[in-house]
């Protein structure tokens, strides 16, 4: 409808408000004018005081704005020109106020049945190839990290495009770590350096599209993964190995349990929050209560001409680099867009998600072990 026809004058035929009604015989006024042309002959009413509507009305709504009362508090009309008024409708009635939600749990996040499950049964096998066996444990240390390397190399050629070489990671870290319980450090150097040169060689045998990032990527999880996991079989090679292996266990299970009690009742504020938004100072603290405690009580116990005052300072220092290997995991899921590295361990996720505390934590648990008691 144009501006200009609102002022138009009346068609012939057409009977305002201020005139007689039709003749006899002619058709009521009604159903025989439609809406288009009751608005393009009635005169525009000027209401100044009603509020214009949106851009995005339909038609059928500006009809019945030109059909409406001349002042606001006359009694509306329904329909267009002619029709008889209705009733007015019955003002709706007044919502009734729904009850506030009840306040959620807070959730784990996981499922702590499943958790709990496979740690146990985790725990029931290390501690039975640690304590009978010491070469089966050393199986059982080159077997997770095999897993782990091939969770790793999956994930990065998923995620980046990556295609670290799988087979001399697996074959290099498997030796890597027999290497470190048969010759000590000079043997996992070895081991590893050798594994390097493997994946060197490996990656030449594709295009050399990608070979520096293949490469880089071959050798970081050389380094990461195998390299770090053989200071656990040194501690192994100790008169009381299989007892200071299960002091590296279960300080850095303290330490995870001490931060995820405390930090789950009473976390408020963020200690990483670009990193890993779930973990807070107070878990920290958490984990350097328990990891503290629980070194204090390994050290007199568990380890020979140990003491509770060295056992502290193995707490603190366990609480440290467990957190720093969880966060330093956190940085690699968080580049790849993955809350897990796999799925092997229901509760748990991957292997890799159960080994981010104990790689950094190993070579700093023997290297002070070492200094405390010796490597005997």
């Amino acid at each position: 409808m144009n501006d200009s026809s609102w002022g138009a004058p009346p068609q012939a035929g057409y009977w305002g408000p201020s005139e007689q009604g039709p003749a006899q015989g002619a058709a009521p006024a009604g159903p025989a004018y439609d809406a288009h042309s009751a608005q393009q002959t009635r005169p525009m009413p000027i209401v100044p005081d009603v509020p214009a509507h949106g851009g995005d009305q339909d038609d059928d709504r500006g009809a019945a704005r030109l059909s409406g009362p001349l002042f606001r508090d006359d009694t509306p009309s329904a329909g267009s020109l002619g029709t008889p008024s209705q009733k007015p409708q019955e003002p709706m009635p007044s919502p009734v106020p729904q009850p506030a939600p009840a306040p959620q749990k807070k959730s784990a996040g996981r499922d702590l049945g499943a958790a709990i499950g496979v740690g146990v049964g985790l725990g029931a096998v290390i501690v039975a190839s640690l304590f009978v066996v010491k070469a089966v444990f050393v199986g059982v240390i080159a077997v997770a990290v095999v897993v782990g390397l091939w969770e790793l190399t999956s994930r990065l050629e998923e995620r980046k495009g990556i295609k670290a070489p799988l087979v001399p990671l697996a074959v290099g870290g498997a030796a890597m770590v027999v290497s470190g319980y048969v010759r000590g450090a000079e043997g996992a150097w070895v081991a590893m350096a050798l594994t390097a040169l493997a994946v060197l060689v490996w990656r030449m045998t594709e295009p050399p599209e990608g070979y520096l990032k293949d490469v880089t990527a071959g050798v970081f999880a050389a380094f990461y993964v195998p390299f770090l996991a053989t200071f656990v079989a040194m501690m192994l090679t100790a008169d009381d190995g299989p007892r200071r292996v299960l002091t590296f266990l279960l300080l850095t299970v303290v330490s995870d349990t001490g931060a995820y009690a405390i930090g789950w009742r009473f976390g408020k504020h963020k200690l990483a929050p670009r990193i890993s938004p779930g973990k807070t100072r107070e878990g920290l603290f958490g984990a350097v209560t328990f990891a503290m405690v629980g070194g204090a009580l390994c050290m007199q116990y568990l380890i020979e001409d140990g003491t509770w005052w060295q056992g502290l300072i193995l707490g603190f220092a366990v609480a440290a680099t467990a957190t720093l290997g969880d966060l330093g995991e956190s940085m690699i899921k968080r580049d790849l867009g993955i809350k897990d590295m796999g799925t092997l361990l229901p509760g748990h996720g991957g292997i890799m998600d159960r080994l981010d505390s104990l790689l950094p934590t190993a070579p700093v648990v023997w290297l002070l072990l070492v200094l405390f008691v010796g490597s005997g």
